[in-house]
């Protein structure tokens, strides 16, 4: 995607072809910087404290943290060691998790001595697949917003809510929910997106708002709580959003809040799609309310606000009233009812086991064995 009319993706490799090169997410909306990666234990780090988030962009940077631990020690011993230390930064993304099952199946068949030039391969492997995946998705997603165009908005802007950031940022290129916002934007159809600020870490404020604005995308940001109203008031003709994990019955875990859209959504009958990648199904999983992992993050996420003051400086605030006890959460799911359909590589599948299962043989074959 494009920055100020110069082209990006997520991650890349530094100029001496073995560092990794990342945008620091932790510094949106007040600067735009980039990070080298040299180890693994590096990779991780940027993992856990979100300079790296997203589903998509958590497993390419996975796959990366992989092949520098590779790159310093071909052994299978720091091979399940660099897994186990990559495994343990996320819990509920699948996406981390798959990368990594991957590397351990390919890698662990590959002489040491050329397991690291493999590692590399692998990783450029997985960032390419995601950048078509998701392309793919823009493709099929902007029928359903040409429809809307054409159907019930002729020559007016169509009108799309998100939550969180499922970006370009959030993906190695194009995004998930806003590939078929950029694809309808550059193919002339007028949209808009309602952006929910999404808190408590700001994802849609910071992430979504900046994306959309460099790239020339009208917008608007929103408070969590106004999505109902503009629902009510016939200002949201469809609701897009992502996806961590979504279950072989098509319950989807996104990022906390999304639940109440889809509610909301149903109440006004606004069409609630997601924008699913097939690499976060996660076929071992039916009920995902009972089954998936909820990653509880740092209350200071709750209590603490960071912005631009008005003398200019970027600084952390406290905003909760001392001694109050908070509870963080960071996603929930939503279940298959609540959603009108999946947006995947493969075409709009019903979010129900059998048509899952008939889109995605392959995965589901891939994670039974």
């Amino acid at each position: 995607m494009k920055v100020d009319g110069q082209t990006f993706r997520t991650i890349w490799l530094a100029d001496d072809g073995e560092a990794v090169v990342i945008i620091d997410q932790t510094k949106f909306p007040h600067a735009f910087e980039t990070l080298e990666l040299s180890t693994v234990e590096q990779a991780a780090h940027a993992i856990r404290t979100m300079q790296v988030r997203g589903a998509p962009l958590i497993g390419a940077t996975a796959a990366y943290g992989i092949a520098l631990a590779i790159r310093q020690d071909p052994s299978d011993a720091a091979l399940l060691a660099a897994c186990d230390t990559l495994l343990a930064t996320r819990p509920t993304a699948v996406n981390l998790r798959w990368a990594l099952d991957i590397a351990r199946q390919e890698l662990t068949q590959i002489a040491p001595e050329s397991r690291a030039a493999a590692a590399y391969a692998l990783a450029h492997r997985i960032c390419d697949e995601d950048v078509a995946i998701n392309r793919a998705i823009g493709t099929h997603g902007l029928e359903v917003i040409k429809r809307i165009a054409q159907t019930k908005k002729p020559g007016e802007a169509v009108n799309i809510l998100t939550h969180c950031n499922a970006g370009w940022l959030a993906t190695v290129d194009w995004g998930t929910a806003t590939a078929p916002v950029y694809m309808a934007h550059d193919s002339g159809i007028p949209v808009h997106v309602w952006v929910d600020e999404t808190r408590p870490r700001n994802q849609g404020a910071f992430l979504t708002a900046w994306e959309l604005g460099h790239h020339g995308v009208p917008h608007t940001v929103i408070v969590d709580n106004a999505g109902g109203h503009l629902m009510q008031h016939g200002k949201v003709d469809m609701v897009i959003v992502g996806t961590d994990r979504t279950t072989a019955d098509g319950d989807v875990c996104n990022k906390i809040g999304t639940y109440l859209k889809a509610l909301a959504a149903r109440d006004n009958n606004v069409p609630f799609y997601v924008a699913l990648p097939s690499p976060t199904i996660d076929f071992t999983l039916a009920d995902g309310l009972r089954q998936i992992p909820i990653e509880e993050r740092a209350a200071a996420e709750i209590s603490q606000m960071t912005g631009r003051s008005a003398k200019g400086s970027v600084e952390t605030i406290e905003i909760v009233a001392p001694g109050s006890e908070t509870a963080n959460p960071a996603f929930d799911v939503t279940p298959a009812r609540l959603v009108t359909g999946l947006i995947t590589e493969r075409g709009i599948v019903a979010p129900n086991r059998q048509a899952i299962a008939e889109a995605f043989p392959d995965r589901v074959m891939a994670q039974s064995a």
